[in-house]
């Protein structure tokens, strides 16, 4: 995402209500002429600069210029942030003191233009560090980490910047702005406003404090964890992984063997310590490797997480204070749609009571089959005894039908067939890389290019954990803009010479996922950067609704062919998984849920506490969570909470993002066609292509016709509706 988006928080000011609106008046669009005009005066407003660093000009090549990749060092890295900054200051200064009048085009869209060095910068090097993650770049982060915050803050107090600001928000009406220019003008006041902005100078440098300290420790988490998950358990002799499928000991072996150690090697990360919890049979081995995981920067030792976690909140805590807030949950949610802790926390109780019930009759199953307690290391294992005996389905079977290109050309297929997009892979050399590894593809709309979406797909010694979605460069008309460069990343093992890499269904629908993000970016079509970003609780549902079509029939018989039969899955194995679609939800729901209510505890006490692991277990506790459960990502390695502010006070996000996610996927049920060409242009045109141009909850009503229904998020799971 652009930098230059930093003063918009991002997200709607209103909570999803019983009023319907099945329109909204947009306003005339800016004209191209006037476009250009407001260019014009933006830019003759800021300094004539020439950077020096490498890594600060303008990206060249084809697409409008692509990242060199091909140049970039950690050193020149470090050299290019830190000349940013100031040629950024620069700018800043230029428009806070300019003599003229206040105006959308000489404070707003030059703010858009404001640190466009800096922004080119960073989006390398947020790559760097989560892809690449060697020790020269995480020194480099240490280093600039601090740094970055001061120079924001220093936006953010700057009392002349925010008096052109609010003078352009406020008389908005006055100037003849269009919707989208008022809308930009007056997130921008407010983000001002809920950073800082309006407090007198001693809080502005208290402020300040809190803010490069909690950079400072948010580096500091991030690295502990990535040390943590670059361990692995070895497993010198075969009787170690019976059980596994032929795929998942190759893989492991091949771990052992990228290690220099004999045998096979279990990564400490969620893609390798999955399957082994679902399918060893070593019950011991299974502890074993369940305690390393869930054990991640809770050690005692350099990498243990909890004593940065305490300072985190705390620091939180006196910065909500400090700006007028209760507590962090009630800062961080003022732009969200949910608005409220209280209206977050109705969903996650309406859903959480009907899926610990679940989780009683589960356990019940699998106590049937296994003679003993479940322990959290049984859990998975179980459940697959008990998905074949009810079921006859073993994921085992499935397996080969998702093989790792045939997965991301079936997610091609979809996206074709519901928005028109092509994605056509460039060859070896066409354009940089960071990584051998990575594949580009271009991209059209409709026959046009429209930009690129690179694909990272292997797990690397460094690299962040899990599977995420982020963009190179926006789309956005004001600067001309229009080819996105977005990218999926994922930690797959890779396979030996020809070998077929096989995945699971959870790891298809994970790829598809992902891949929504992508196509959510690919989809924009906004006039102004800073209106991209959309509300947290709004930015999981265009993914997460694109899970739904890993097992439609046409992406089955075009792409989830058997890797060896070349036959599409059959029908029958279909039926099988649908009949099982709602087994194990109860497990899915309390490992996710358990960490957004702890998540929303931690975040609304009005005292943070000091002994994360004993308010980790009280937290537990006081919701009842099962003991044969353990949180999905426990707060020691929670990267989500503690490696930004980002997800803090909103993993319930999730959650609220799939209510409107099965209630879109009933709407294209219901019409009895799941690639609907009318619902998905209208998907498009409005969910997608929008950005945060609109209020999200009326562009779902614009959508939709109504509010989500909440009956639809119960159903798909299979709890009660009433």
């Amino acid at each position: 995402m652009h930098r230059r988006n930093f003063f918009i928080a991002g997200g709607s000011l209103m909570v999803l209500s019983a009023c319907a609106a099945n329109g909204v008046d947009l306003g005339e669009a800016p004209s191209a002429s006037s476009l250009a005009e407001d260019a014009r005066i933006a830019r003759a407003v800021l300094p004539a600069q020439t950077p020096r660093a490498e890594l600060l000009q303008p990206w060249t090549g084809p697409y409008q210029g692509v990242p060199p990749w091909d140049k970039v060092s950690a050193a020149k890295l470090r050299e290019a942030i830190l000349e940013g900054i100031e040629l950024q200051r620069a700018e800043i200064e230029a428009i806070a003191n300019n003599p003229e009048p206040a105006t959308f085009a000489n404070t707003q869209v030059a703010l858009q233009m404001a640190g466009e060095p800096l922004d080119r910068a960073l989006n390398l090097f947020g790559v760097m560090t989560q892809n690449i993650g060697s020790d020269d770049y995480q020194a480099v982060d240490t280093e600039v980490s601090p740094l970055l915050s001061a120079a924001g803050d220093e936006i953010t107090f700057n009392e002349k910047l925010f008096a052109r600001i609010k003078a352009v928000a406020d008389g908005a009406a006055a100037a003849g702005l269009t919707a989208e220019q008022t809308r930009l003008s007056e997130r921008s006041r407010d983000a001002f406003v809920r950073s800082g902005a309006a407090l007198d100078a001693a809080k502005k440098a208290e402020l300040g404090r809190i803010n490069t300290a909690l950079s400072n420790a948010f580096t500091r988490f991030g690295q502990k964890v990535v040390a943590d998950e670059n361990t692995f358990t070895h497993i010198p002799a075969e009787a170690g992984v019976a059980g596994l499928p032929a795929s998942n000991k190759a893989a492991a072996a091949a771990a052992a063997r990228s290690r220099n150690v004999p045998g096979y090697a279990i990564v400490n990360t969620r893609s390798s310590v999955d399957p082994f919890l679902s399918f060893a049979d070593d019950r011991a081995l299974r502890e074993q490797v369940w305690r390393k995981f869930v054990n991640r920067g809770d050690n005692g030792d350099a990498n243990d997480t909890n004593a940065t976690i305490a300072e985190i909140v705390k620091l939180r805590a006196e910065r909500a204070s400090l700006l007028g807030f209760g507590n962090h949950a009630e800062w961080r949610m003022q732009d969200t749609m949910a608005k409220t802790p209280a209206a977050a926390m109705d969903l996650m109780n309406r859903v959480w009571a009907p899926a610990k019930a679940r989780v009683a009759e589960e356990v019940a199953d699998m106590r049937a089959i296994a003679g003993h307690d479940i322990e959290p290391w049984d859990y998975l294992y179980y459940a697959e005894k008990v998905r074949k005996q009810k079921y006859d389905l073993d994921q085992n079977e499935l397996k080969p039908y998702f093989e790792l290109t045939n997965v991301r050309a079936g997610s091609f297929e979809m996206a074709r067939r519901l928005y028109g997009f092509t994605f056509e892979k460039l060859a070896p050399g066409t354009v940089p890389v960071f990584h051998p590894d990575v594949t580009v593809y271009e991209v059209k709309d409709a026959g046009q290019p429209i930009g690129l979406y690179y694909a990272d797909d292997y797990a690397r010694p460094g690299k962040r954990s899990g599977a995420w979605m982020t963009t190179y460069r926006g789309y956005s008309t004001y600067d001309g803009v229009k080819n996105t460069l977005a990218s999926n990343n994922n930690n797959f093992i890779k396979a030996e010479g020809a070998d077929p890499i096989l995945i699971s269904l959870d790891d298809a629908e994970t790829m598809f996922h992902e891949f929504g993000h992508a196509l959510h970016y690919l989809s924009y079509k906004i006039t102004y950067p800073a209106l991209g970003g959309t509300p947290r609780d709004y930015v999981e549902y265009p993914s997460q609704v694109h899970e739904h079509w890993v097992l439609s029939r046409p992406i089955l018989d075009g792409y989830m062919k058997h890797v060896e039969t070349g036959q599409p899955m059959p029908q029958a194995l279909v039926d099988k998984i649908e009949a099982s679609q709602t087994f194990n939800q109860g497990y899915t729901t309390v490992s996710y849920l358990s960490s957004a209510l702890v998540d929303m505890d931690l975040h609304t006490r009005a005292t943070p506490p000091t002994d994360i692991d004993a308010f980790e277990r009280e937290s537990l506790a006081r919701i009842g969570m099962p003991k044969e459960i353990v949180m999905r990502h426990r707060l020691p390695q929670f990267n989500h909470l503690f490696t930004s502010d980002a997800y803090s006070a909103g993993y319930y996000s999730y959650l609220w993002s799939e209510v409107m996610d099965a209630d879109t996927w009933a709407y294209f049920e219901e019409s009895g066609d799941v690639f609907n060409p009318d619902i998905a242009a209208r998907y498009k045109a409005i969910i997608l292509s929008e950005g945060n141009t609109t209020d999200r909850g009326e562009a779902y009503r614009r959508f939709r016709g109504r509010d989500p229904d909440v009956a639809a998020l119960l159903k798909v799971r299979g709890f009660p509706t009433s």
